[in-house]
């Protein structure tokens, strides 16, 4: 799947060959039982196409019976031979006429709501999957250069000769003037409206500039930051809020999402039904009402990655990002995929490149992963009535954020694999049909499901021991009223986050600041989990309510930090000690990316009550 994509705005020198290609780029490094120099492994999967003009999914292949190579680039499985299967020789035959009828089946329901709703925009959802569908079943038959090509020529004879015109020292003092002027416009240009003064607006820009300025300040070689990456990502992340939070047609799209997202709920309800009975089926318990929504979700997200969905979805967001900020193709494709598959699983997509990443590599895909939340939890916490246009925006928000950050306070100083390349390996352990598919992800399911039912267990468990043991202690030193718990201490602890995300100075700081805590020290399930049901927060403002929901949504905490450590370490033995090594600062900056995602909410939301959902919905 190649595709083509314009030069980035600022130029680099032309390169005439292959870095990946090169054994002088192999990433070596003394403090770490490495390969030699050059050397790589004999999996690891290059593409050849010139560097900045295209980018390439690698396409699964098979070997024939006489040992010719067979690519399936039409999403074909050619099985483990040569000879097809009957069905699926069957199924290629009848493929245009399946498609010509899928076709005009969404052609018929779009027009149908295109009638119904032609007053007001009710047709949009409609048309804009309508239209998704239409230019995949197009590009089956016709090479998608038709249209990256004029695209390119457009954007080669536009911005590219307006950049070149700024001298090259000036280019980022540019950049940067123009990411503010577009900050400022779209935070201060609307309207007063309940707490959302322009004086709480100006105390998320203040917090924004005081979370850059820490990145820049803790910098491990603030002369390596690349500024375009920091500009970039920045501005991409803005530009995501601004879109939801502000326009009608963003909010529309979102929240669409988000009632898929809880319909799927409804579909889990279902099983559990005929496993138990109505009745039970419809109590609130976390162990009912979550933890199989969790399960039938992990299998759904299996399917669609055995039928080549979701790396097509990953392919495409990696694309943009690798092209727009200068990231590897290893990063961009981690920081696509963390908010769909999770933090694991999303580094097992690059699983052949992890031992030949870089420090700086290494310290962005785990800030990645600590930056967002997996599709599975999101769906565990819209059941647990969290806010799902909030989740949805900020899982997306944080791909350039958790980039941006990333690069900051770990600037690349090391000539990486994949410059210049999105690849996405063929992955070996292929299920072999849809339902084995299926099944191996009913228990990979279950082994998540039971591990956050184990971890939440235990942490709260642990949390009521230390609170017990902290109340006793307390008494002696007469702090009886409130007593001596976990929850006061990281109060005071993050009271300044909590000030410089922009949440409202009307008592509701502090408790922002407890259910931040608490997200770091234990993790995001029980800080939602109090946000939702605990009664000392049921009066937080609408707008503390969605900035916190910004600032919880990822997996920044000491649990994830030692579950990625341990994936990590599976995949690239001999990488242990460096991933050990940016481990803690990985969790940090993936947690300063979401207040990030927190304080840009703090700038822009308007009408608080479209995103608030009360702490009993579900």
């Amino acid at each position: 799947m190649d595709v083509d994509i314009p030069p980035p705005l600022i130029e680099e020198p032309e390169k005439t060959s292959d870095p990946a290609l090169d054994p002088v780029n192999g990433v070596y490094n003394t403090e770490h039982n490495n390969t030699e120099k050059g050397q790589v492994a004999d999996d690891v999967v290059y593409s050849t196409q010139n560097a900045f003009e295209k980018s390439v999914i690698a396409e699964p292949q098979h070997h024939d019976m006489e040992g010719n190579t067979t690519s399936n680039s039409d999403g074909e499985d050619a099985g483990q031979g040569s000879a097809k299967r009957p069905w699926h020789r069957r199924v290629v035959h009848y493929k245009p006429l399946i498609h010509g009828i899928i076709w005009l089946l969404f052609t018929g329901w779009w027009i149908g709501g295109l009638i119904l709703h032609r007053n007001d925009l009710g047709w949009l959802i409609p048309f804009l999957l309508y239209l998704a569908i239409t230019l995949r079943i197009i590009f089956f038959y016709v090479p998608i250069t038709i249209l990256t090509q004029p695209m390119h020529f457009v954007w080669s004879n536009t911005a590219t000769p307006f950049v070149r015109v700024i001298p090259g020292n000036l280019r980022i003092p540019a950049a940067a003037a123009l990411a503010v002027a577009v900050i400022l416009t779209g935070a201060f240009a609307s309207p007063e409206s309940a707490d959302n003064t322009r004086g709480n607006r100006a105390v998320s820009l203040f917090g924004l500039a005081v979370l850059i300025f820490v990145l820049w300040l803790t910098s491990r070689d603030r002369k390596k930051i690349v500024w375009h990456t920091v500009i970039v990502g920045m501005l991409v992340q803005f530009i995501i809020a601004l879109f939801v939070l502000r326009t009608k047609a963003g909010y529309d799209i979102f929240n669409f999402i988000s009632i898929l997202a809880r319909q799927l709920l409804q579909f889990a309800g279902d099983g559990v039904a005929f496993l138990t009975t109505t009745s039970v089926a419809s109590l609130k318990w976390f162990l009912i009402s979550v933890i199989p929504a969790i399960i039938f979700f992990v299998s759904l997200v299996q399917l669609l990655y055995f039928s080549g969905v979701l790396q097509w979805f990953v392919g495409k967001f990696a694309v943009f990002f690798f092209w727009s900020m200068r990231v590897s193709g290893a990063e961009a494709v981690v920081a696509a995929a963390s908010p769909f598959i999770g933090q694991g699983e999303s580094a097992m997509l690059i699983r052949p490149f992890v031992s030949h990443l870089t420090i700086a590599e290494l310290h962005q895909i785990m800030c990645s992963g600590f930056a967002t939340i997996a599709g599975s939890v999101l769906i565990a916490y819209v059941s647990m009535g969290v806010n799902p246009q909030a989740l949805i925006s900020s899982c997306v928000m944080s791909i350039p954020a958790s980039l941006a950050v990333s690069k900051m306070r770990w600037p690349e100083t090391e000539e990486t694999l994949t410059a210049g390349r999105v690849v996405i390996p063929e992955d070996n352990d292929q299920a072999v049909n849809a339902l084995d598919a299926f099944a191996r992800g009913a228990w990979l399911g279950m082994k998540i499901a039971g591990m956050i039912l184990a971890t939440l267990l235990c942490i709260i468990s642990m949390i009521g021991l230390v609170n017990g043991l902290l109340t006793w202690w307390g008494r002696y030193l007469n702090i009886n009223d409130p007593p001596l718990t976990i929850q006061l201490l990281v109060g005071y602890i993050c009271y300044p986050i909590a000030f410089l995300l922009g949440v409202p100075r009307n008592g509701d700081l502090y408790k922002v600041a407890q259910l931040i805590g608490i997200k770091i020290i234990a993790n995001e399930f029980v800080a939602y989990s109090a946000l939702q049901t605990d009664s000392t927060y049921a009066d937080l403002s609408d707008r503390s309510r969605l900035i916190a929901t910004y600032a919880l949504c990822g997996f920044a905490n000491i649990g994830s930090l030692g579950s990625q450590i341990g994936v990590l370490a599976q995949i690239a033995p001999d990488r242990r000690g460096d991933v050990s090594r940016v481990a803690f600062s990985a969790m940090l900056t993936g947690a300063l990316s979401t207040f990030t995602s927190a304080s840009i909410a703090g700038l822009l939301i308007t009408d608080q009550k479209q995103f608030f959902t009360s702490p009993t919905s579900t």
